[in-house]
C-alpha cells in the first residue's frame, strides 16, 4: 500500500454534540475526497450519501431532496428542511451536513445513546459504500494503534516470550538481536522484576516503553548463569522474510512488506550467493497469504532480481497519483531460476512483486489465481483523530493489465487437482504451457474489466489455499530446465 499522509490542524471536542468538530472532520474529509476519488463525485454526492447515515443508526429517519430542497424526514413530519446549496458548494454541503446531523441528534435518543463518534462513523461508512472495498474512515483509537504499527509497532527490546518465561523469537531487527540474545535462554528479570511465575502478557507489558528508554534484561547465558544486559527500546519491524533450504533450492517465505521487508530480502540472498557456499540451483518466493503492505517494498523486491524495466505503474485522477515504478538495480542472483507461489490469499503489494516478475519472464508463477487487490490508498489525518484512507489510483502491472479484480493468473495453476496438475508438467517436458490461453486473456484485459470478464478469466485457476503440492510443483520445474523454459511465458502469449 502506498502511504502519504496529510495533516490538518487537531480540534478540541466538548461534551454533547459538538457541531465545530462535526463541521471540521466532514469538512476536511471533503476538501480531501474530492480531487483524488477514483471516480469524480461532488460534495452534494458525497454529503448526501453520508447523511444516509442517520437512518443507518435510526431507521425512523429518510433523508430525500425534491426540487431543490434537502429534507430530514421523520414519520408524519418534517424535521428539517434546507435549500441544496451548489453542488461543487463544499463549504455549503458541509454546513448541510452540520444542521442534518445535529437536527438527528436533538430528535433522536438513538443517536444520542450511539454518540457522536459513531454519527461520524456511520456518517463516512454509507458515504463510503459508494465508492470502493477498500476506503474508509478510521476512528481516532484504532487510528492511533494502526499510525503505531506502521511506525514499526511499539518500542521494546525485540523479543518474543514463550512459556516459562522463555525467549521464543528474537526479532533480527531489533535491539536483543544485536545485543547476541538468542531464541531458548529465560528471561529472569525485567527492570528488576523476576518473571518467576508471570504470566506473558505481564513480562510484554514489562518490555514495554517510551522509544529511547533503556531496559534491563537479566538472562540466562548458555552455561546457565545469569547475565545482565542493558538496551534502548526501539520501535521494531516485524520480521517479515524467512528463509529455508530444500535440498539445493532456497526458499524465501515472505510474510508482508513492512519497512525492513527488501533489506530483509538482500540479506538472505548475499548469504546464498555466497562465493563458496552451497550450491544453490534455485529460489523460490513464497508469497501464499501475503496480505501486501508498502507498494515501495515490493518494487525494491522487485530490483533486487531484476536488472531493469517498469515494476508496476499507478493510475489516478490526482497528478501525485499517477507514477511509473521503476528498478534499475541489478539481478543479485544472477540468473537463478525463480519460482514465485501465491494463492488465493496473496494480495496487495505481494501481486505486484508476482506480477512484474513473471511480466518480464523473470519468474514463474504457481499456485491459484490471487486475491486482485490493485488499488492504492491515500491517508489522511482528521482534526478527531481519525483517518481517511482514500483510494485514489489504480495498480497497473508492466504489461498494462489491471490487478484490481482480476488478481495474477498462474502459468503453473494447481488448484484444478492433482491429475490435471500431472498433465500440465506432462505437457511442459514437451514444451506445452497448459494455461497459456488463461495467462494471454489475463495479459490483454484493460480497465475497467466488467466483473463477468474477471470471473470468466479467474475460472481458468480457481483461486485456493496453496499447500504443499505448490513447493514440489516448483522444485519439479527447478530441476528440469526444459519445462522451466517452457512455463516461462513465451513472448507471444504477452501483449
Amino acid at each position: 500500500m502506498l502511504l502519504l499522509l496529510w495533516v490538518p490542524e487537531p480540534a478540541i471536542s466538548a461534551g454533547g454534540f459538538d457541531a465545530p468538530l462535526f463541521s471540521s472532520v466532514v469538512g476536511e474529509a471533503l476538501d480531501f475526497l474530492g480531487p483524488r476519488t477514483l471516480e469524480p463525485a461532488s460534495p452534494r454526492q458525497f454529503v448526501l450519501w453520508g447523511l444516509n447515515g442517520l437512518a443507518a443508526i435510526d431507521p425512523s429517519f429518510t433523508v430525500d431532496t425534491r426540487a431543490n430542497l434537502v429534507r430530514l424526514v421523520m414519520p408524519q413530519r418534517v424535521l428539517l428542511e434546507v435549500r441544496a446549496p451548489a453542488a461543487a458548494d463544499l463549504a455549503g454541503w458541509t454546513r448541510t451536513a452540520v444542521a442534518f446531523a445535529a437536527a438527528g441528534w436533538d430528535a433522536s435518543p438513538t443517536i444520542r445513546a450511539a454518540g457522536q463518534q459513531a454519527l461520524l462513523q456511520s456518517f463516512f461508512d454509507e458515504l463510503f459504500n459508494h465508492l470502493d472495498p477498500y476506503s474508509r474512515y478510521i476512528a481516532p483509537t484504532q487510528a492511533n494503534s494502526d499510525r503505531d504499527n506502521r511506525e514499526g509497532g511499539i518500542a521494546g527490546p525485540g523479543i518474543t516470550i514463550g512459556h516459562m518465561a522463555m525467549i521464543a523469537a528474537v526479532n533480527a531487527n531489533g535491539p536483543a538481536f544485536q545485543a547476541g540474545i538468542q531464541a531458548g535462554q529465560h528471561l529472569l528479570a525485567v527492570d528488576g522484576h523476576a518473571t518467576r511465575a508471570r504470566d506473558r502478557a505481564t513480562i510484554a507489558r514489562w518490555l514495554e516503553g517510551a522509544e529511547g528508554s533503556m531496559v534491563s534484561l537479566i538472562v540466562s547465558n548458555q552455561g546457565g548463569r545469569a547475565q545482565t544486559i542493558r538496551l534502548i527500546r526501539a520501535r521494531v519491524p516485524p520480521e517479515t522474510v524467512f528463509a529455508f533450504s530444500s535440498g539445493d533450492i532456497v526458499v524465501l517465505r515472505v510474510t508482508g512488506f513492512s519497512n525492513d521487508t527488501a533489506q530483509e530480502i538482500s540479506e538472505f540472498l548475499d548469504q546464498v550467493m555466497q562465493p563458496g557456499g552451497t550450491p544453490v540451483r534455485g529460489l523460490v518466493f513464497d508469497l501464499r497469504g501475503n496480505r501486501g503492505g508498502l507498494l515501495q517494498q515490493a518494487v525494491t523486491s522487485v530490483a533486487l532480481v531484476l536488472d531493469r524495466g517498469v515494476a508496476v505503474t499507478t493510475q489516478g485522477r490526482a497528478a501525485r497519483s499517477n507514477h511509473i515504478w521503476s528498478v534499475r538495480g541489478g539481478d543479485l542472483t544472477r540468473g537463478l531460476p525463480l519460482v514465485v507461489l501465491v494463492d488465493g490469499r496473496t494480495a496487495s503489494a505481494a501481486e505486484i512483486m508476482a506480477a512484474a516478475l513473471a511480466d518480464h519472464r523473470r519468474a514463474i508463477v504457481v499456485g491459484s489465481a490471487t486475491l486482485g487487490k490493485g488499488l492504492v490508498q491515500v491517508i489522511a489525518q482528521l482534526p478527531d483523530g481519525g483517518e481517511l484512507f482514500v483510494t485514489w489510483s489504480r495498480v497497473i502491472a508492466p504489461d498494462g493489465w489491471p490487478l484490481q479484480g482480476l488478481g495474477v493468473m498462474p502459468e503453473l495453476c494447481t488448484s484444478l487437482g492433482q491429475s490435471a496438475l500431472d498433465r500440465a508438467l506432462d505437457d511442459l517436458a514437451d514444451g506445452i504451457l497448459d494455461n497459456a490461453r488463461a495467462v494471454r486473456q489475463s495479459r490483454l484485459a484493460r480497465a475497467p474489466l466488467p466483473m463477468a470478464r474477471i470471473l470468466e478469466i479467474r475460472d481458468a485457476c480457481p483461486a485456493a489455499i496453496g499447500t504443499d503440492v505448490d513447493l514440489a510443483a516448483a522444485r519439479v520445474l527447478i530441476d528440469d530446465p526444459t519445462r522451466y523454459q517452457a512455463a516461462l511465458v513465451p513472448a507471444a502469449v504477452h501483449p
